[in-house]
């Protein structure tokens, strides 16, 4: 998977362009919240990134979660459980699915502040305060209030228990396969 484009001269980041419309990941995510996160703060992560404005690790990082977080997307379906490679790494780690499931909720509702709980891709369940460039990162979940409040105001656990319904299982599998 080609992340983040550079150029040989000078490091310059390009935002990829989201693979679906932006309201195609309704109702679980709204198009408002899609525009403001992706038109606005995925895309300020570059912009400042490439005006060499603020930090620029946090700034290239930012970009990079949020690049896995997009692409691993597409509209809800439900049911919609892991199959394939990631189902086994997931049952071989964790039990099941829903086992998983509550893990990640678990590590989720542990981070102070802003930041990521991600399946590591040796099946591992971690966190990221703020941002920082993870390569092992299977499958990202923003928890970043951008990424829930406007949708769900207060309550993670609902965008947690939602968000399932989005994932494309061919796109971690296809990371699963790159590894």
């Amino acid at each position: 998977m080609k992340l983040i484009n550079l150029t040989e001269t000078k490091r310059k980041l390009e935002l990829a362009p989201l693979p679906y419309p932006r309201d195609a990941l309704e109702p679980v995510m709204s198009k408002a919240t899609v525009v403001y996160h992706y038109d606005h703060l995925t895309k300020g992560y570059v912009d400042r990134f490439n005006s060499g404005e603020g930090d620029p690790d946090f700034n290239e990082a930012g970009a990079f979660m949020h690049e896995l977080f997009w692409a691993q997307f597409r509209a809800p379906k439900s049911p919609n459980r892991p199959v394939g490679a990631v189902l086994k790494l997931i049952e071989d780690k964790h039990g099941s699915f829903d086992d998983l499931k509550a893990e990640i909720t678990k590590a989720a509702k542990g981070i102070q502040g802003s930041g990521w709980v991600y399946l590591a891709k040796n099946g591992d369940i971690k966190t990221i305060p703020n941002h920082k460039i993870r390569r092992d990162a299977l499958l990202p979940i923003d928890m970043w209030e951008h990424s829930w409040a406007l949708d769900y105001k207060w309550d993670k656990e609902e965008y947690l228990k939602r968000i399932w319904r989005l994932v494309d299982w061919d796109v971690i599998n296809q990371r699963i396969r790159n590894a």
